[in-house]
């Protein structure tokens, strides 16, 4: 997966076998949280992602989702889209991405998310996830955040908001790297007629 730092781009991934670098929002060797004191109304964070075939083959491994308008290219050409589209959730994902590494950072917890899709994410979209604080609420430490993913274009792809239990005690962590990943080309499709139950003769 290529994650975008706000300041720096990362190379490219390369497409031969898959081959997918280790998955990083930042360059960054260390990751720090802001507490529920030092947030402030307006504080905002945001990371950004260039989507990939492999990216959309990874979350239909493990969600699940193999809707066919995420996985099967000729299906979804007749689709509305005419063009293979991201999960919906992919973007959610790297919004609790922002939520979990940037604002409010380690020691979050995720209590709820809104979400709204406005229009589709394709491969070699670039989206900008971003989380603004819109709330604070002292009695648990609770926090409301504006949340927004556009693309390359500046088009609002998904709005929402989040509720999270921003984190009391200060931390500052080393980033840990998450291992590379390759995507094998699937079996051969067993012959449809060889799936048909036949009765004895």
């Amino acid at each position: 997966m290529d994650h975008v730092d706000d300041q720096a781009v990362s190379p490219p991934a390369t497409h031969a076998h898959m081959a997918m670098p280790s998955v990083e929002a930042s360059s960054a060797s260390v990751i720090e949280n802001r507490t529920f004191a030092e947030l402030a109304i307006g504080d905002s964070a945001s990371i950004a992602h260039r989507v990939t075939e492999a990216d959309i083959q990874l979350f239909a491994i493990v969600s699940g989702d193999v809707n066919p308008a995420h996985v099967d290219p000729a299906y979804a050409r007749t689709d509305a889209f005419h063009h293979v589209v991201a999960h919906g959730m992919f973007g959610g994902a790297l919004i609790s991405s922002v939520l979990g590494t940037r604002l409010p950072g380690p020691g979050t917890i995720y209590l709820s998310q809104f979400l709204r899709f406005h229009r589709p994410v394709g491969i070699g979209d670039t989206i900008t996830a971003r989380v603004t604080v819109r709330q604070k609420k002292p009695e648990h430490g609770d926090v409301m955040l504006d949340c927004a993913c556009t693309n390359q274009d500046g088009v609002t792809v998904i709005t929402g908001i989040a509720e999270v239990r921003a984190p009391r005690e200060k931390l500052r962590l080393p980033r840990v790297a998450l291992p590379t990943v390759s995507l094998e080309p699937p079996p051969p499709a067993v012959a449809s007629n060889s799936l048909i139950a036949r009765e004895p003769s």
